[in-house]
């Protein structure tokens, strides 16, 4: 389904971006993995945040979704893996599924750690971010997953379901790296290293400069306008992605700010 924007990540951000929307009669989609993909659901209480004193951050995210819903903003759960930049418009892979907006307002948090080592070099040549898109490719072999993220277990049930033989790894900062030249052949996890023909990796959101080609960043965040228009054209970003301080009420400004820059651009595209 092709929708006047594709709103990338589920916080504070995204939510604000898409009511803002909503309220000028764009269709709009979510693409989040969940709650518990958020780290702000971890927030026990927050007290700085006009109109909810006291909050927690999971109680918050929940009620910001729901009013998302109910404005009409689809919903869609899972991790945008690409975009694809197709001139007018942008392709959003979600998992086996795929989503068009006319523009993209990407709200991915804090960038992820750095990547692994190996990791962009060998991406498409073992290295994946998507059970459901390449699991199959790897029936009957060795295939090791790194998970960050609520569903690790279940993808990694996933991938034993389609014939894989998985070795699974949860532990942050165990000093992950990727060997291999032409394409994967073990996982380095320490010291040790894991023969294997691919790595998948699970992260809460990708880190936004391997989701889109020629996304400039600016260090660890995505280099963005007054307006938060990125370089890429009909692109654009709100919240801790483009940097601090990280704090709902910034985040919700900057998602306000974010939808009013992509539906100028959709009124001067037409």
């Amino acid at each position: 389904m092709a929708f006047d924007s594709v709103i990338i990540g589920g916080g504070p951000a995204a939510v604000s971006a898409a009511l803002t929307l909503r309220n000028r009669n764009k269709t709009v989609a979510i693409v989040t993995g969940g709650v518990d993909d958020i780290p702000l659901s971890r927030s026990h209480k927050i007290t700085n945040y006009p109109g909810m004193p006291d909050i927690s951050g999971r109680d918050m995210l929940e009620a910001m979704e729901r009013q998302a819903a109910e404005a009409g903003a689809e919903i869609i759960r899972g991790r945008a893996t690409s975009v694809l930049n197709m001139g007018a418009s942008f392709g959003v892979a979600v998992g086996n599924d795929f989503s068009e907006g006319k523009t993209v307002i990407l709200c991915t948090g804090v960038r992820p750690a750095k990547l692994f080592p190996g990791e962009k070099e060998l991406l498409g040549k073992g290295v994946s971010y998507c059970v459901t898109c390449d699991g199959m490719l790897y029936r009957g072999r060795d295939v090791c997953l790194v998970g960050f993220t609520s569903d690790t277990e279940e993808e990694a049930g996933l991938l034993r379901e389609m014939g894989c033989n998985v070795r699974l790894f949860t532990e942050k900062g165990a000093g992950y790296a990727i060997e291999g030249e032409k394409s994967v052949t073990g996982l380095k996890v320490g010291e040790e290293t894991f023969p294997c023909d691919a790595v998948f990796i699970l992260r809460s959101s990708a880190a936004p400069d391997t989701l889109l080609e020629g996304l400039e960043m600016d260090g660890a965040y995505i280099k963005v306008g007054t307006d938060l228009a990125t370089s890429v054209p009909g692109v654009f970003a709100a919240g801790d992605c483009v940097g601090a301080p990280y704090q709902v009420a910034k985040a919700v400004g900057d998602g306000c700010v974010a939808a009013f820059s992509a539906s100028k651009y959709l009124e001067n595209s037409k």
